[in-house]
């Protein structure tokens, strides 16, 4: 079978992307029409144009403008991809001249390499990523509206932390709940919706609410998280939602547990020692073919203890073993273990969480005991 010749300046033209050929002098050697489209320029007002030399006439466009050229020059220098994410630019109304919108774009520069092993030139393309920057915006509204206020947990102190994926252009469904019980106990919950945006968001508010009802029924905490099982399968996007939840007992100085396919909570104790909690885990919500009844376990506690419950960005990275990011919190705890939840849920994150950001959401939840 003869295969047909390919024109490959008609496959770049038609890209859906926009992209930009340029050359390691930094110098546009062609761009396709939806990067012309994008810029709201005509072909020849780009090609032959010295890329620093490219910038809208609106000062605050020009830190983007120094972080596009150190990545050209990073990817031209190494031969490697650079990547300018999520940035922020003002662009002016071509109906309105005068009125100014902010817009958002990912940007990845690729070395093209020439037939002597040497950068040629560098694809530089650019992704508009501001409608998905503003659902993400509502998403994250949302789903701020329904984590609960921290409220006293009785007489005992407690800290909650949410942190937002710092790249991610969708907020997840994680989320985490303190519920009061009859006598001087609280129940303690933390879940992981599987998905993103709105979808998870609202998959978030209606599992929360139902688990937070189920608790309250006080017959502890798998028969909570059965309730809930039998609830998520009734609800779309609900399936291998993960959660951990624990009821909190002063008078007898104990906590039973129960976790649905989630990381277990972690005891800190007055020596410094951190015992996880992993003896009552089950799968997911809904990821059984037929639903059954829950596990839970015990533990004793000793007066100033602190439970810790959480979200897996917490402890989870790509590429490394999860045991790695448990005893990464196990020692974060310990070092910090004289502080009042508030300051110790500041030292943990603080300690976990990669300068830049975590690339998952992450709740936390730290109850002194």
């Amino acid at each position: 079978m003869k295969v047909p010749a390919v024109d490959y300046a008609a496959v770049f033209q038609a890209l859906p992307g926009a992209v930009a050929l340029v050359t390691p002098q930094l110098v546009y050697a062609d761009a396709n029409a939806e990067f012309l489209r994008l810029r709201g320029l005509a072909r020849e007002q780009v090609v032959g144009r010295f890329v620093p030399d490219d910038h809208p006439e609106k000062a605050p466009a020009e830190p983007l403008l120094l972080r596009v050229l150190a990545s050209l020059r990073q990817a031209a220098g190494t031969g490697e991809r650079s990547i300018v994410a999520l940035q922020r630019y003002d662009k002016e109304d071509p109906d309105e001249p005068g009125v100014w919108h902010e817009r958002y774009v990912n940007m990845t520069n690729i070395p093209v390499f020439g037939s002597d092993g040497r950068v040629a030139l560098l694809l530089h393309r650019v992704e508009d990523v501001t409608e998905l920057i503003r659902a993400r915006e509502v998403a994250l509204t949302l789903q701020e509206s329904m984590l609960p206020a921290l409220r006293p947990a009785g007489r005992h102190q407690a800290a909650v932390r949410y942190r937002p994926a710092a790249e991610a252009l969708n907020v997840a469904g994680d989320w985490y709940d303190l519920v009061d019980l009859p006598g001087d106990r609280i129940a303690v919950a933390v879940g992981d919706v599987v998905g993103h945006g709105l979808p998870a968001a609202c998959v978030m508010g209606q599992l929360r609410s139902a688990l937070t009802a189920a608790c309250l029924i006080g017959k502890g905490p798998a028969r909570a998280l059965e309730v809930l099982g039998l609830y998520a399968r009734t609800l779309d996007g609900a399936e291998n939602t993960t959660v951990a939840t624990a009821f909190i007992d002063w008078e007898t100085r104990t906590l039973t547990y129960s976790c649905a396919g989630h990381p277990p909570p972690g005891l800190l104790h007055r020596d410094g020692t951190v015992e996880f909690l992993d003896q009552a885990t089950d799968p997911p919500l809904a990821a059984r073919p037929e639903h059954g009844p829950r596990i839970q376990a015990g533990a004793a506690f000793g007066e100033g203890a602190v439970l810790a419950l959480y979200t897996d960005g917490l402890i989870e990275r790509r590429g490394e073993d999860i045991d790695t990011g448990l005893a990464r919190l196990a020692d974060s705890l310990a070092r910090h273990q004289t502080d009042d939840p508030e300051a110790l849920a500041d030292a943990v994150l603080t300690d976990l969480l990669p300068p830049g950001g975590a690339t998952d959401d992450t709740a936390l939840v730290l109850v002194r005991l």
